[in-house]
């Protein structure tokens, strides 16, 4: 089976390797092909991979390729995790965002619409591409916005193509943890667009044990969300927030302490990451053990500036490990063997919200199968994430109908309806530094 890696010279595809490399059943990958615009990045990866692989029976074959409708031919599945611009891309979102005031994150607020509009198509080219090369292929996006991105892409692939994140999951596996449940016997109700979503009940055997948790205040302030978002705000809610969400009730907080900062999320992972794959140029650099000692450095520092603003102090060693490979193999797993399972996954809503369209990409809990992924229903999302997930879907929308029509009024709509971004004169200059930093928006008009 073949896995074509798009963004294949990024520095986490390691991470999906290492879950190839632990699969030996039969029906598994067996040909990894990476692609990427970069070719010293693809050298880079292929060197890491080649140790990594070291020793291990029946590794994986890998190839790498800087040519888009190659590396698409004969794919069974294509991994989707590209990063338009590059981590420079990501550090000018930030700082133009944070120098009106407004949070630069690259998924949530002005930032998230500005990697969505020089994203998005691109996204649908690719999207484009399969349909034509690969057509019988299976699309699993990583790549940011991640709901955005996706449903993009699905305006050409239909079902074809499904979101991932390893948020929903990690929440999910701390709240199991710390109730001292088994996060794979524990049923996560979780609803919400991607980086915006809530968990709303958690049963073991039938039984909701987040109550429980809810009416337990140490037992609330003992793991990351009850220290981000604090105990009474969580026991108000009644539920337990993806962790962006932090960005939307403390965001004045998250802005000063963005503005405040050494260096932007962006500015310090491209200076981390420059510092890697420079590296990777001396032959003789163990390229495992470098590899290894960047990425506890990034999990570490994941969020550092929220958890400071809530005094949460470091992240726990065990959510250091990540996990979204994990989710995608599982789910890679599932379609291509048949192995039926249940995921938290971005996908057409269906009739799944009824606030929002058949068409709109949410986050939930999907049965998945040799057919894909089937949302779940839910119950209705309360009033106060019905308003926040219906504006933040009117935004997405804008955004996609701006890169499908190059208008540059649709652009300055889209920051102008964000819910943190406050002014429309505002909107009007972020659009007008993000075009003149950005080679990539000189399709708005």
């Amino acid at each position: 089976m073949k896995l074509t890696i798009l963004g294949g010279g990024g520095f986490r595809v390691p991470l999906v390797y290492g879950a190839l490399l632990q699969d030996h059943a039969e029906g598994r990958v067996t040909h990894v092909v990476l692609h990427d615009l970069d070719a010293r990045r693809l050298s880079a990866v292929t060197r890491v991979l080649a140790e990594q692989a070291a020793g291990v029976p029946d590794a994986p074959e890998v190839s790498a390729t800087t040519d888009l409708d190659e590396a698409l031919r004969g794919a069974d599945f294509v991994f989707s995790a590209i990063r338009v611009g590059g981590l420079e891309g990501r550090a000018h979102d930030e700082r133009v965002a944070l120098a009106e005031g407004v949070l630069g994150q690259e998924t949530v607020g002005a930032g998230g619409i500005a990697y969505g509009l020089r994203t998005v198509p691109v996204a649908v080219d690719i999207a484009r591409r399969v349909a034509r090369l690969a057509p019988d292929a299976w699309v699993i996006n990583f790549t940011n916005p991640a709901g955005l991105v996706t449903e993009a892409m699905s305006r050409h692939l239909g079902d074809r193509v499904i979101g991932i994140c390893d948020s929903p999951v990690g929440l999910g596996r701390r709240i199991a943890r710390v109730l001292g449940a088994n996060p794979k016997e524990a049923w996560i109700d979780y609803v919400g667009l991607n980086h915006l979503g809530w968990v709303r009940g958690l049963r073991v055997a039938g039984r909701d044990e987040l109550p429980r948790l809810l009416a337990d205040p140490d037992l609330l302030g003992s793991f990351e969300e009850g220290k981000l978002f604090g105990v009474d705000w969580l026991r108000s809610l009644g539920a337990i927030p993806n962790e962006y969400l932090h960005y939307y009730y403390f965001n004045r907080e998250a802005v000063r302490a963005y503005q405040q900062a050494e260096k932007t999320r962006g500015a310090f992972l491209h200076d981390q990451q420059a510092r890697f794959y420079a590296e990777m140029g001396n032959p003789d650099a163990p390229a495992w053990k470098v590899w290894n000692q960047t990425r506890a450095e990034r999990e570490a520092t994941y969020m550092a500036e929220n958890r400071e603003t809530a005094g949460a102090g470091e992240r726990d060693e065990d959510d250091l490990s990540g996990g979204y490979e994990k989710v995608a193999l599982a789910l890679m797993r599932a379609i291509a063997r048949d192995e039926r399972t249940t995921l938290i996954l971005n996908v057409r809503n269906q009739r799944t919200l009824s606030v929002l369209d058949t068409d709109a990409v949410i986050e939930v809990p999907c049965l998945v199968d040799a057919n894909g992924a089937h949302p779940v229903t839910v119950d209705p999302l309360p009033g106060h994430a019905t308003g926040l997930v219906c504006a933040v879907k009117a935004v997405e929308r804008e955004v996609l109908a701006a890169a499908d029509s190059g208008s540059r009024a649709t652009a300055v709509k889209a920051f102008a309806l964000h819910p943190l971004v406050d002014s429309v004169n505002v909107a009007r200059r972020l659009v007008e530094g993000y075009t003149e930093v950005h080679p990539g928006l000189a399709y708005l008009r």
